[in-house]
């Protein structure tokens, strides 16, 4: 296969889904493991993974502490040739390159979409975001067709599929996230289960759970610190470690590649490496 970065694709059309935290402590959680990653933020307008990574980046220069980190850059331009000079440019000595799209449909968006290693759609526990990817029956919940989304990330994955041997590239992983799913009614909750299964099933993407909604994460975007910083966080309350475990399962559900970095440490004894 090629030796290239694995490409890390957040993509959902719908805003409001938790993408650039996800995004963010996904980042964060691989600095942590040792590997070398480029974030790429793809929304120029909002900018939240850039903006978080410059506020990490401050809090270092701020209190004088050594935080692990991503390369990163906010994409300002409209062209796809420009766009894959930059990534290959940025990329050509990482380990993983992470994209943050625009929550809209966005050709840069489907471009990188097209071209992920694992492409991560995180979907809140609502229909509302389902349909998204399909549309169900009102009255039994069945799945009814797939959307547009769901039919390009499909076509794609059919011509990557052709293009793996002779090109030498990876396989798509298509990952959907469940996030915020601690308030949804067990009734509609069971309702998705079923949807998803089901279209999971007619598309072929795997399902993993995400990230709750928690006011921690709305907390720490000023500093750009995250939940793996529990050295600088100061005293964790019990919501602070609930939502570190739900990270480690977000990213053992993504099952990415290993990293074979010497300083490789697991997401459980993960701590901030000395100033």
């Amino acid at each position: 296969m090629s030796d290239g970065p694995h490409r890390i694709v957040f993509a959902n059309e719908k805003g409001g889904t938790g993408k650039s935290t996800t995004a963010v402590h996904v980042a964060i959680a691989l600095a942590y493991q040792g590997a070398r990653v480029v974030a790429i933020d793809l929304d120029a307008r909002q900018r939240t993974l850039h903006r978080y990574l410059e506020n990490r980046a401050e809090t270092h220069r701020r209190r004088q502490i050594a935080l692990p980190t991503a390369e990163f850059a906010v994409f300002g331009g409209d062209s796809t040739d420009e766009l894959d000079a930059l990534t290959h440019e940025m990329g050509a000595s990482a380990d993983f390159v992470i994209f943050d799209t625009p929550g809209r449909d966005d050709p840069l968006a489907r471009h990188v979409a097209t071209r992920a290693d694992t492409l991560v759609t995180p979907l809140n526990d609502s229909f509302v975001d389902f349909d998204l990817i399909g549309q169900v029956d009102a009255e039994t919940f069945k799945v009814r067709r797939l959307s547009f989304y769901a039919e390009l990330i499909w076509e794609a994955r059919k011509k990557r599929a052709m293009s793996t041997i002779k090109d030498q590239r990876k396989q798509m992983d298509w990952v959907v996230v469940r996030n915020r799913t601690g308030y949804t009614e067990a009734r509609n909750q069971k309702r998705i289960d079923q949807a998803l299964t089901e279209l999971s099933k007619r598309v072929g993407f795997r399902v993993a759970s995400g990230l709750s909604e928690r006011v921690i994460y709305r907390e720490l975007f000023p500093s750009g610190l995250t939940l793996l910083d529990k050295g600088h966080l100061g005293e964790l309350g019990t919501s602070h470690l609930v939502a570190r475990q739900e990270l480690r399962t977000l990213l053992a559900g993504l099952n990415l590649p290993p990293i074979t970095a010497a300083a490789q440490l697991p997401l459980d004894r993960v701590s901030p490496v000395s100033a």
